[in-house]
């Protein structure tokens, strides 16, 4: 889950700083996934190569109201509904944090990045372990497979966080489709 302080203009022309909570679970980023005609990480992929930065846009618009709720008092759920949504999507913080992400290329990889369900990052991290079979966290190199072999899990190309916050835009949208279609492996 990621907590994300906005600081934004209200309508009373007042500056006001909000904390706003962002999770995908691990059954929204597979409905996602299959919510696209051939997946996800074919549709950003074809937007990508189209260099539709309308379709960049809405889909990263999709992202962000997808992530967006209000954790419970006891913190045992993590409330979504269109209501909320239509909610923060008719704020200031919305449209702050929009063009922030926008804009800002290490702001919307911390985005993802904290959006993105802990579990997965840790699972990621231990298949990162096996493969290089040693305990550090993160991996020694790069693995890359040709495109014309399928990719098993032992196979597949890994990298930090580290090496995607230091990506320039365009390789980080790829990259980010990758990870999604289980390409690419994502660890600490």
């Amino acid at each position: 889950m990621l907590k994300k302080t906005i600081t934004y203009e209200d309508f009373n022309e007042e500056m006001v700083s909000e904390d706003y909570y962002f999770h995908l679970s691990k059954a929204e980023l597979i409905e996602l996934e299959m919510g696209h005609e051939g997946g996800l990480a074919a549709s950003l992929q074809r937007i990508v190569d189209a260099k539709d930065g309308k379709g960049i846009i809405e889909e990263f618009k999709n992202i962000i109201l997808s992530a967006y709720g209000k954790k419970s008092d006891d913190g045992r759920r993590f409330i979504k509904n269109q209501a909320l949504r239509n909610e923060f999507e008719s704020s200031e913080a919305y449209s702050t944090l929009f063009v922030e992400l926008v804009t800002d290329t290490d702001a919307a990889i911390e985005f993802i990045n904290g959006v993105i369900p802990k579990g997965m990052a840790e699972e990621a991290e231990r298949i990162a372990r096996l493969e290089n079979n040693t305990s550090s966290e993160e991996p020694k190199d790069l693995r890359l497979v040709p495109e014309d072999k399928p990719q098993t899990p032992e196979q597949k190309e890994i990298i930090t966080r580290k090496q995607l916050v230091e990506m320039g835009p365009e390789q980080f949208n790829e990259t980010q489709i990758r990870i999604s279609s289980g390409e690419v492996t994502l660890v600490e």
